[in-house]
């Protein structure tokens, strides 16, 4: 799980592990929201004790500056609004450090019937750059954008299938 932590010279300000670990955090906060791994492992990165950091967390978590569950409701809106399906949602989830139980929380409103809605839309989206191919290369790359975003092979063919006229067009007859 990569996290950007700025240069070592804006991060090292003088004083104990405590006041050095707020430091880091705050600066990575006021850029993005993070989780709570994605803060121990720019700590950890850091050479910040491992106490020290987990004291500076725990505050910040009592606080509401970390919290990993809106973090996570908040990321798979948005990304289900940029076309991901839910699995590719939880992956991204996953590679930040969410823990399962938060996760399927933050899936639980991506029904198939918003996976389905949200593939047709990207499917229209993309159809018309493909109209000059034939069709079962435009069935091809549809169903592999769709695969690519987390949809699966099933759905993918069902949406493609209906958008490319009803005509089965996924069998290739080369």
């Amino acid at each position: 799980m990569p996290v950007d932590v700025p240069p070592a010279d804006e991060l090292d300000p003088p004083g104990d592990p405590e006041s050095v670990a707020r430091t880091i955090c705050l600066r990575l906060l006021e850029r993005q929201a993070r989780t709570r791994a994605e803060l121990e492992a720019a700590l950890r990165k850091k050479g910040v004790p491992d106490d020290a950091g987990q004291r500076v967390l725990d505050r910040f978590t009592e606080v509401g500056l970390i919290n990993d569950s809106a973090l996570a409701d908040g990321y798979a809106q948005a990304q289900q609004g940029r076309g991901l399906a839910r699995r590719a949602v939880a992956q991204k989830l996953r590679r930040r450090g969410v823990d399962e139980a938060t996760i399927g929380h933050a899936v639980s409103t991506i029904d198939r019937s918003s996976e389905y809605a949200a593939a047709q839309r990207l499917v229209a989206r993309k159809l018309p750059s493909l109209r000059g191919l034939d069709p079962p290369v435009q069935a091809r790359r549809l169903v592999g954008m769709l695969c690519r975003r987390g949809y699966s092979t099933g759905l993918a063919h069902d949406v493609v299938r209906t958008a490319i006229a009803g005509v089965d067009l996924l069998t290739d007859s080369d």
